[in-house]
């Protein structure tokens, strides 16, 4: 069994994006934070292709008990974060029934799409709706735009998530603060308080 014991507090989650997305910065933070709400926590970063733009997958799973793995089978997160729409779609599969998927409404083509071997789906957000999960879709770039710095997509939804997490808001600040690099934790405070606030309208 991968985990042992169980907390109102236990989730397993996947983050997933493209390379310069800030998947890794936003699975420290969670699991930061949960470490600081006394959570046992793996995590387990795949990189793929991420210079290329390819995906990078990160999963964090959290217990009050122990965890013994890292991986999320799928089928079995509690939730995706995706940071685009098209990786969204790739591993919506791996949410269990009821689970919860957070997607930043961004696309970028990768490159069988750029050349033109490959067509992007249209409507990817209808094809998601209405199924055996919940979803919420943001338009997390606009939001990191108004912040002062696209990059902080990341902590937009890691912001929608956390509402629903469980894990006080200001263990997140905190978490957000000590992790994100010094020069823009304003600007990462502001995109993951507006994610919070968001997801609580």
């Amino acid at each position: 069994m991968a985990k042992e014991g169980s907390t109102r507090l236990d989730r397993d989650v996947l983050m997933v994006g493209v390379g310069g997305q800030g998947a890794l910065l936003a699975s420290k933070i969670m699991g930061a934070a949960a470490i600081a709400s006394g959570l046992d926590v793996k995590v387990s970063e795949v990189h793929g292709m991420a210079r290329r733009g390819g995906g990078v997958v990160t999963y964090v799973r959290m217990s009050g008990g122990k965890v013994r793995s890292p991986i999320v089978e799928r089928g079995g997160a509690d939730c995706v974060i995706a940071f685009e729409k098209l990786e969204a779609l790739r591993w919506a599969g791996h949410l269990k029934d009821g689970g919860l998927m957070v997607m930043g409404t961004q696309e970028i083509y990768p490159m069988p799409v750029v050349t033109g071997a490959e067509r992007y789906p249209d409507d990817i957000v209808g094809m998601l709706s209405g199924g055996r999960f919940r979803l919420v879709a943001v338009d997390a770039l606009a939001i990191a735009e108004s912040c002062g710095d696209m990059r902080a997509v990341n902590t937009v939804l890691l912001g929608v998530y956390a509402k629903a997490s469980g894990i006080a808001e200001d263990i997140w600040l905190e978490a957000v603060k000590s992790n994100a690099p010094a020069r823009s934790a304003s600007v990462n405070l502001d995109a993951f308080g507006r994610g919070w606030r968001m997801a609580g309208e």
